[in-house]
């Protein structure tokens, strides 16, 4: 009786989802409550001119979502005792630091406070294809690939000053993890994140090298009234800033590797979660944890969500505790997935 129970309320959920959802979304949507699927939907297109359309199985770019895999690598280290929250760039990593203050901390990169000069500035700069203007996207094939975008720069304010989100700070945390292992970041993370949580078809792949399944992306041109691929708009491989390919489901099992103490001691996933930097003074955008933003509660948990944007991706995953429900979104065509996330929450979090 109560399985049945149980089937009734997960088919009005997905009835109650798929009325929420806007019907041209192209993507998928993956939505689950105490590991029932409550709702799951692909759409859209992976290939648009073979018209391959996505799958649950299709693995999409997911840009600066895995700055998250990093900061669990660096957890994962520190809890190992192979590096410390307070060790500095200029103990770990013996290069000429130029104007950047090598006294940043471990904690201040993974918190966006340490004021190191940010490669894309999403303050000054709007499109992330324009870095590839002057600098081919073809050189980046490894963290250090990207150095010279920001290592002659002075820092954008006194290390530990403020919030302010900064993609050069996870290209050096993973660089960290590359000294401190021997290993590059993405082997790394396959060996001891991928692999623990049965992420079978997570993985940095490079855009002239892609496995099966991966969708491509595609931006809209307004001038001839089309798509193009993102191939010259983003980095040819994954660094620590982003770039990991996922599947909804891969997704899905890394919140429960996460949660249950499969990567990280239970303590090490509480500071994880919580609040760590960032003003609030925006109530969506919220709070930052460690690889994780986090949107204060005041009637309940805190939720930690994980997100990334590039031309043509649109990425944002979210765990509420106060519910047990994990939601993924993530579209090919840079849909919005913020505004799908939030009706899920007006309409589902209520209890």
């Amino acid at each position: 009786m109560k399985a049945m129970v149980n089937m009734i309320a997960m088919e009005v959920y997905g009835m109650n989802i798929k009325e929420i959802i806007d019907s041209n979304f192209r993507g998928n949507i993956y939505i689950i409550k105490d590991n029932e699927v409550l709702y799951e939907s692909s759409t859209g297109y992976a290939d648009l001119p073979n018209e391959i359309p996505n799958t649950l199985e299709t693995r999409f770019a997911s840009a600066s979502a895995g700055k998250v895999f990093v900061a669990v690598g660096i957890l994962q280290l520190i809890e190992q005792g192979k590096l410390q929250f307070e060790d500095t760039l200029g103990k770990i990593l013996p290069i000429d630091w130029g104007q950047i203050d090598k006294d940043v901390t471990v904690r201040q990169l993974l918190t966006h406070t340490s004021g190191v000069p940010d490669y894309f500035d999403e303050t000054v700069m709007e499109e992330y294809e324009d870095l590839w203007i002057d600098y081919p996207n073809y050189k980046i094939r490894h963290n250090n690939d990207v150095f010279p975008l920001f290592l002659d720069k002075t820092m954008m304010y006194p290390k530990g000053e403020k919030f302010q989100y900064n993609n050069s700070g996870y290209i050096l945390l993973a660089s960290i993890i590359e000294k401190v292992t021997g290993m590059y970041f993405d082997e790394y993370l396959q060996k001891n994140v991928f692999d623990i949580c049965n992420m079978k078809s997570t993985g940095y792949y490079e855009l002239d090298r892609l496995p099966a399944r991966c969708a491509a992306n595609y931006i809209w041109c307004e001038e001839s009234r089309s798509f193009r691929t993102n191939i010259f708009s983003v980095d040819a491989k994954g660094t620590g800033a982003g770039g990991a390919f996922i599947t909804v489901k891969d997704i899905a099992n890394f919140w429960d590797g996460l949660l249950n103490g499969k990567l990280l001691s239970k303590e090490m996933v509480r500071q994880m979660l919580r609040k760590q930097s960032g003003d609030g003074l925006d109530p969506e955008e919220g709070y930052y944890g460690y690889g994780v933003w986090i949107i204060e509660n005041k009637t309940g948990i805190d939720i930690p969500y994980f997100q990334g944007c590039d031309p043509g991706v649109s990425f944002i995953s979210e765990y509420n505790p106060n519910n047990h429900m994990i939601s993924i979104m993530v579209s090919n065509y840079c849909d919005n997935v913020w505004k799908e996330m939030r009706k899920v929450r007006e309409h589902l979090y209520k209890d």
